[in-house]
Order: structure tokens, then C-alpha cells, then sequence
């Protein structure tokens, strides 16, 4: 059996342009920026967990922009920019995507983006906070890391916040006849969504309801006293870093489940915001 590659890559990769369109809180720790512009005619939504690099005005207000979208390039062309002038970048994943003509405030394709606040002033945090119409982003499409194998029956979808926006956009692409259960922890009930899950996938909202447990440690208890089946498991978990490596660690050694059909992303680590 051939090894998957972690990442199913888009076939056309470049540094897009796009501008605010519209930015409002939806719960008390969510905000949704939504994208548009002409430059999103270059973007290809896959669908699942899409996620891309964000890129947001520097420290001097301007947005200036790499030239190279290869992984190398593009990162060498950031570092050689002066700390004043370096966009913020962060990696974020695709909540919704409408196609031009289908938008909700134009005629172009439209990109919402959910920001989870920390709490922490975050740069990307505050810069969602404050995103008016007609700022401008640069946007770097990664690809999807989502990928059952041909012999899944049965998928376990497990995040904390962070999460959230990868695991509804993989619930709303999933085969409608998808089999499974869906873990999500957010510290308070508003910030849970409607998601559009196939009927036969079990969504389980968590509450973190204790200000000094860890992220992740409610959601990590439930999965880990919840029953699966004993074979065809596809198992998708990400999150803090501490979360996504203990699941897949107790998935592997305590519940059989092989390591290639695992998919584990630490979006972010305990004391280094995502935001």
C-alpha cells in the first residue's frame, strides 16, 4: 500500500489578492470575515479542510506581498523584508466558499474565514476584529489534509476551537451516506454552529466550562471513553498540539487504529496563540 502524502496539494499554486468584504461576530468568540474581489477567480475550493496562508498588513499598515508562491520562495522573500513591513501571516481554513455569481454581497467568489479569539489581543485576532470593507489580504492556498482511505466505514472527527472551521467544511463535503461521529470543544455553548453533517454522523458539542483546564482535555476525555468500531476507522483530529499527538498516540497503541489512517494537525501550541 502506497503512503499517503499529508497534504493533497492544489494543482495551480499562487498568491492571490482578495479584499474584506464583511466582518461581524457571530458567538461570543468567533468572528467571520468573509473575502471577495476579482482576484479569488484563481482560487480552486476543494472542499473538506481547504486551508491557506493568510496575509495581512505589517506592522506599517501596508500589505506587501511575496512574488513566489513555492514553499521555499515565498518564505525566503518574507524573511527579507524588514520587520516593519512584513505582512502577518497566519494559516486558516476555508468556513464557507461561494462561487462568483452565488455571493452574499457581490458578483465575485466569496471565502469566509472564522477567527477564533483567544483572548490574548492576538495580531490576527484584532486585525478580524477591526476588518473593515475594502482592507486587502493575500492568500496562499495549501490543500487539504483530509483523506479516508478507500476501506473507511466509519470516520471520528475530533478538534478543539481552532478546529472547528476544518472539521464543518469536512462535514459539509463528506459523502451524504458518511457514517461517524464528530467532537468539538468550545469554552461556551453559543459558540456552537449549525453544521451541515451527514445524518449518519454524530456531532458532539463540548463544553469547556472550567477557565483553567486545558484546551483539549474535555474533548480528549470524551473520545477517549466513547466506543468504536473495531475495524474500519478513519480518524481525523486537530487542534493544540498537546491534543492532536495524545489522541493519535491512544488511537494507535490503545485502539488499534493504524498510523496511515490518522490524519493529526497541532494547529497551534498552549502559551503560542493560533491567532
Amino acid at each position: 500500500m502506497s503512503k499517503r502524502p499529508k497534504y493533497v496539494k492544489p494543482e495551480h499554486r499562487e498568491i492571490l489578492t482578495a479584499q474584506v468584504l464583511a466582518s461581524k461576530r457571530i458567538s461570543p468568540n468567533f468572528v467571520r470575515v468573509t473575502l471577495g474581489g476579482e482576484g479569488l477567480a484563481g482560487f480552486t475550493a476543494m472542499g473538506f479542510d481547504q486551508w491557506f496562508r493568510l496575509f495581512m498588513p505589517g506592522r506599517d499598515g501596508s500589505l506587501k506581498l511575496p512574488t513566489s508562491a513555492s514553499t521555499l520562495g515565498w518564505y525566503a522573500q518574507y524573511l527579507m523584508m524588514g520587520k516593519e513591513h512584513r505582512p502577518l501571516v497566519r494559516n486558516y481554513t476555508v468556513r464557507d466558499y461561494r462561487a462568483a455569481g452565488f455571493g452574499e454581497f457581490g458578483s465575485t467568489a466569496e471565502i469566509d474565514i472564522d477567527f477564533f479569539s483567544h483572548g490574548d489581543d492576538s495580531p490576527a485576532s484584532s486585525w478580524a476584529t477591526g476588518a473593515t470593507p475594502g482592507d486587502k489580504v493575500g492568500l496562499l492556498d495549501e490543500g487539504i489534509t483530509y483523506q479516508a482511505p478507500e476501506n473507511t466505514e466509519w470516520s471520528l472527527l475530533v478538534g478543539d476551537e481552532s478546529a472547528v472551521p476544518g472539521i464543518a467544511g469536512i462535514l459539509r463535503s463528506a459523502p451524504r451516506d458518511l457514517k461517524g461521529a464528530a467532537y468539538l470543544e468550545i469554552p461556551n455553548s453559543e459558540d456552537a454552529q449549525e453544521l451541515d453533517a451527514p445524518a449518519g454522523v454524530e456531532v458532539h458539542w463540548l463544553i469547556r466550562t472550567d477557565p483553567n483546564a486545558e484546551v483539549g482535555s474535555v474533548v480528549a476525555e470524551a473520545v477517549r471513553g466513547q466506543e468504536i468500531p473495531g475495524t474500519g476507522v478513519y480518524a481525523f483530529v486537530a487542534g493544540e498540539q498537546k491534543l492532536a499527538s495524545g489522541l493519535r498516540r491512544h488511537w494507535t497503541q490503545e485502539r488499534g487504529i493504524p498510523k496511515a489512517d490518522i490524519t493529526f494537525t497541532g494547529y497551534w501550541r498552549v502559551g503560542k496563540a493560533a491567532g
